[in-house]
């Protein structure tokens, strides 16, 4: 009943969807009349807005599921498992990060973490799990996630988006 594109679409800003639905039923509370009812939905506003905006970075930060490997998020720890021949992979500690580039080879796009002792591994971004670094890179301390986010769309081979500061 509904065409494949638009199925996606709406599937695809699902969380987006959401929080504009918080912020229209904060609304209709917020005139039903009254201090509290009005107290209460403007906070309901100002929560599904707040939540909108967040929604709306990781849905442009996810990108459909093209390159081999696959990524895990698991208790302060990155890892991705490389497929193919090259065999790709490893794990980097949030803690020990200390560098985020995105860089572009060949066409493809590859995250690259760099930590404490010199190591580096190189993630696509369009890898199955990447979706979930977004919620991960936030954590980081200093970060901009709006400069993260549109970095995906701008064009250039290396950029540099993140570096911890000395400790």
């Amino acid at each position: 009943m509904i065409r494949p594109e638009l199925r996606a679409a709406l599937w695809a800003h699902r969380e987006t969807l959401a929080a504009g639905a918080l912020a229209l039923a904060g609304l209709w509370l917020a005139t039903r009349g009254g201090w509290f009812l009005g107290g209460l939905g403007l906070i309901a506003v100002a929560l599904g807005a707040g939540w909108a905006v967040l929604a709306l970075r990781r849905a442009r930060f996810a990108r459909p599921v093209t390159d081999p490997g696959l990524v895990e998020i698991d208790e302060g720890r990155i890892g991705y498992y490389g497929a193919g021949a090259r065999g790709l992979g490893g794990y980097v500690a949030l803690d020990d990060l200390i560098e985020i580039r995105l860089l572009r080879l060949n066409g493809q796009s590859f995250w690259r973490l760099k930590t404490l002792d010199a190591q580096a591994i190189l993630i696509p971004v369009a890898a199955a799990g990447a979706e979930g670094l977004h919620d991960a890179f936030a954590t980081l301390p200093g970060i901009d996630m709006g400069a993260l986010v549109a970095a995906l769309d701008r064009p250039g081979t290396v950029q540099s988006l993140w570096t911890r500061a000395r400790r």
